[in-house]
Formats: C-alpha cells, structure tokens, sequence
C-alpha cells in the first residue's frame, strides 16, 4: 500500500458526490438494477472503453459526449439489459435515458454519462426507466455508495468497491470506486463496468493519460473467460472539491494522485477476478526478464487466460508445461534456456530446464489457496492469489496480471444464461 488509507464511503466518499441505487423492475430477479452517481459541480471526465466492433448504445454516446466536452454531473447505470446490438431505437433509448436523468436533476442532457450491462440482443425497459428515475434521483445521498454498488451487478457474488484518501498540500484527496464484472471479461478493455470519483483538481488531459495509464496496469491485466464485452466501460470524474491547487503536469502531487488511482483501479480489477463466473480462486502471474513492461504484461496475461493453464489449477495440477507453452505463444521473443517457472515457492523450471519439486506439496499448496478464496470477509473474498512467477531472462520488463481458474460451474452458468 503506497502513502495513502482505506477509508468508507466508495464512490461517495470524495467531496461533492452523491449516488443511489434502487430496484427500478429492469431484471426479472426483482435485484436491484439502476444506479446513479452524481457530482455536485461540474467534473472533468475520462472514459476507457470496449473495443469490440459491435458496441452497446451508451458505449457509443459516452465517446461522442467526452469527444464534445470532457466533462460530467452524472453517471447512469443500469444492469439486466445490454442495450447491444439493438440499432437506432437502442440508439434512441439511450438518449430518452439521459434526458430523463437530466430533466430530474435539472442538469444539461449532455453532463449525463450512460453504461449499461445484462443481455445482449434486448432492448432496455423503457417503463421502468420512466417510472425508476425520479425515485432513483429522490433517493440521492452521501451514502449511497454502496446502494449503487450493488445495482450495477448481475451474475456477480458480491459487489466491488473500494475508497482511499491521500494527503496534496496538507489537505485530503479522495478516490473512490466501484465495479462489476464476473462473466464476459478479457478487456481491451468484459462484461466489465467501472466507475471512479475524486475530489481532486487534474487538468482534462492529464485526467484521461492518468486513467488510461492506469487501465493498462489493471482492466486490461484480467481475463476470467477470454471474451471482450459489448459493453466495457470505466468512467471517472474528478470534480476539485478537494479545493487543492489543479494539477496540469506530472509533478510529484501528479504522481502521487496517479499511484492511488492506479490502486483503486487494480483493487476492482483483482475483484472482478476473483469473482470469475464459477472461479475457486484468483491467480495472478508475475512476469519479469521481458524486453519492455508492456512486454511483460502481453506475457502475463497470455498465461493467465490460457484454458489449459485456468484448467489445470482448478483440477490442483501443478503441470507447469501449460505455463511455458502459454508464455512461448505469448508473441514476446526470449531464449527458452533462459525461462524460469515459480508456482507459490515451488521453483518448477530454471535455465529452461525442468527442476525437481514435491509434487503433492504444490498441489495441497493450490487447494489451500481455493480454500482460502471461499472463505468471504465482510462480503468480500480474501486477496490472496495463488502465484506464477515467470522470469524470461530476457530483459528488465516487469509486468502483472490476474485472473481464476475455469471450473464446470462457468460451463452451467453461461450455457443456461438467457434460458
């Protein structure tokens, strides 16, 4: 943890945000399904985006919206309809969805940011919208955080959010934020969902590098199934009331805000890892000795989203042969007499050469791990990863990613999906 705390409050625990969540009758379970999140005052905005071809409406309004202006009151989200792959009406929907909101906050259609997640292929229920909104914006508060939390999910097992606080100039500086993603996740920047608050003053292009840079380090680190969304979107607004001076260059304030949002983002991505549809446990793979970082990170994540390797330690076999076969198909070029291969503290192959490991050992070390996982604390499951640690030798190139395993429960949940 770098110079910063955890504290309460999520997405509104930054000065200046409010949110609500409520049951609006968009999924059939009756869950809650519409969120909002709303800033006080005006907020420079950034985006991160899915980028499939075939693209939900709101993904498409958010990127002319930011393209126009690079600013935001709110963000609405609705979960139980993708609002994909649903044409010009889709298209029209999406716009009566931010008029709504707007009207009711009595804000510029244009401030209004939208997301949407649920099945692809069907149109959002209007009716609800119509008659949802007006509840959801009277139901606005400074601790409604976790209320919105919970709305935007649907196949998740628990709601992702975390808040930190920092110190610029002597005063406090927040982030906050929340997720959702279990299913459909291998971002380029799945059906993933983030959304991020601060109360800092950043300049709007330093803002969208900040949050690009920290998409890369952690959004983009995941995969639970290898199957890119219709819908990814992370959207973070930051609104000043921190009343810190504005931060236009990467100085040291720049820095320090960028390592905290970084870590915010990182914490929900390991979340939506975790929470893989059907997942055991959260793995994450450490690779060094690559030509550059992202070099290091294309490896990483190769590995992590390999079938045989998810396999593998779902059934608790230390068969590190699909680990060096994930990293030699990963495109990064390295001598194969260089590769090492760690899995926890069992060292399986160093100089490219096969080592001999108690076998049982690292087996009983995974299903420690798993059982670990299925252990929730306070609605959440524990941080700790199982770890694959490959070094190619080829470089000074570091790089993470995070992922789970693939159990036959993602089979069940996925092939009963819309039935």
């Amino acid at each position: 943890m770098g110079d910063w705390q955890i504290i309460e409050g999520n997405v509104t625990a930054p000065r200046g945000f409010k949110a609500a969540g409520i049951t609006a009758g968009l999924k059939p379970s009756g869950a809650p399904d519409l969120a909002l999140i709303y800033s006080e005052t005006e907020a420079i905005a950034a985006g991160v985006f899915t980028t499939s071809i075939v693209r939900a409406a709101c993904v498409d309004y958010c990127r002319q919206r930011l393209q126009k202006k690079a600013s935001a009151r709110a963000i609405l989200c609705n979960a139980g309809q993708a609002n994909a792959a649903t044409g010009e009406q889709g298209w029209e929907d999406a716009l009566e969805t931010a008029q709504l909101v707007a009207q009711h906050l009595n804000i510029s259609p244009d401030a209004v940011l939208l997301a949407s997640t649920g099945v692809i292929g069907q149109r959002m229920k209007m009716e609800a919208f119509r008659g949802g909104i007006p509840q959801l914006v009277e139901s606005l508060s400074e601790t409604g955080g976790d209320a919105a939390s919970r709305a935007i999910i649907t196949t998740d097992l628990v709601p992702k959010a975390i808040a930190l606080e920092t110190t610029l100039e002597g005063r406090p500086v927040r982030i906050g934020g929340i997720a959702k993603g279990s299913g459909m996740i291998h971002p380029n920047m799945a059906t993933m969902l983030s959304f991020v608050t601060c109360d800092a003053a950043v300049s709007t292009h330093l803002w969208q590098e900040m949050l690009t840079r920290a998409a890369n380090k952690s959004f983009n680190q995941i995969t639970v199934d290898g199957d890119t969304s219709t819908n990814d979107s992370l959207i973070a607004l930051a609104n000043g009331q921190s009343r810190t001076a504005a931060i236009t260059e990467m100085n040291a304030d720049g820095e320090k805000l960028e390592a905290m949002l970084t870590e915010v983002c990182q914490y929900l991505a390991k979340a939506i890892a975790r929470d893989g549809e059907g997942a055991t446990c959260l793995i994450e793979v450490q690779v060094t000795g690559a030509p550059n970082d992202a070099a290091a990170r294309q490896v990483a994540k190769t590995i992590v989203g390999s079938s045989l390797v998810k396999s593998a330690i779902f059934g608790r076999d230390p068969n590190w042969g699909r680990i060096a076969g994930a990293a030699g198909r990963a495109g990064v070029p390295f001598e194969q007499d260089h590769l090492r291969i760690k899995l926890g503290d069992f060292l399986m192959m160093d100089g490219g050469q096969p080592m001999p490991y108690d076998r049982q050992a690292a087996s009983d070390y995974m299903r420690q791990i798993a059982q670990d996982s299925s252990r929730p604390e306070g609605g959440q499951r524990r941080d700790n990863p199982l770890i694959i640690a490959v070094d190619l030798g080829n470089g000074s190139g570091k790089g993470l990613a995070w992922g789970c395993d693939l159990s036959y429960d993602y089979v069940k949940i996925n092939a009963e999906y819309t039935t």
